[in-house]
C-alpha cells in the first residue's frame, strides 16, 4: 500500500499494489500494520456500504464533533465520485482549507480523512457504491455538517448536485465556534 500525503494535513491518498494473474485481482484494502507505520488508525469500530442509485448525488458535508470525532476511509467500489475533504482543526496549519479528490472504481484509490475533517461527496456516475470505515461510532447527537455551497467555504463542484437530503441541504452557514 502507499500513502501519498496531500494539501491537507493528516489526508493521504492509499494506492493500493494490486496483485493480478489469470484470474483476476487481489489487492489489500485495509493493513493494520501498514496504517500504524504511518501512524494512522488501526482499530476499525463500524464500517458502511452507500448505495447511490442515481449520478449526481451529494451527501454530506459531514463530521462529528469531539469527543466523537472519527477517522475514516473511503474508497469507491463501484462507479465514481468527486470528494471534497474541509479540514476544521482550529489547530491545524492548514485550518479551513479544503482539497478535492476522483475515486472511481478504475482508480482504485482510498481517501483517509483524520478526526477533525469534514467530507462530501458527488456521484459521477449511476449505481455508485462507496465502502468506508471509521476508528470510532456513530453517535447521532455527536454529528455536524456543513452546507455543500455554504458561501464561506466556495465549494468547487464539477456540477450541481441533483439528489440531495433535505438533512445535507438545509445546514446553516459556517460559522466558527
Amino acid at each position: 500500500m502507499n500513502f501519498i500525503e496531500q494539501d491537507i494535513e493528516g489526508v493521504y491518498l492509499i494506492s493500493p499494489e494490486p496483485f493480478k494473474d489469470e484470474r483476476g485481482i487481489l489487492r489489500r484494502h485495509f493493513c493494520r500494520e501498514e496504517f500504524s507505520k504511518k501512524k494512522l488508525f488501526t482499530e476499525i469500530k463500524q464500517t458502511n456500504i452507500s448505495e447511490n442509485i442515481n449520478i449526481n448525488t451529494l451527501r454530506g458535508f459531514h463530521f462529528q464533533y469531539p469527543p466523537f470525532g472519527e477517522n475514516k476511509v473511503i474508497s469507491c467500489i463501484n462507479g465514481s465520485l468527486y470528494d471534497i475533504v474541509v479540514d476544521l482543526r482550529k489547530k491545524s496549519k492548514t485550518y479551513l482549507r479544503w482539497q478535492s479528490f476522483e475515486l472511481k472504481k478504475e482508480n482504485r484509490l482510498s481517501l483517509y480523512v483524520p478526526i477533525g475533517c469534514a467530507n462530501a461527496y458527488l456521484t459521477m456516475s449511476e449505481n455508485t457504491w462507496i465502502l468506508y470505515y471509521h476508528s470510532e461510532f456513530y453517535r447521532p447527537g455527536g454529528e455536524g455538517g456543513i452546507r455543500y455551497n455554504d458561501p464561506f467555504f466556495k465549494f468547487k463542484w464539477p456540477v450541481e448536485p441533483q439528489v440531495i437530503s433535505n438533512k445535507d441541504s438545509n445546514f446553516s452557514n459556517w460559522v466558527e465556534k
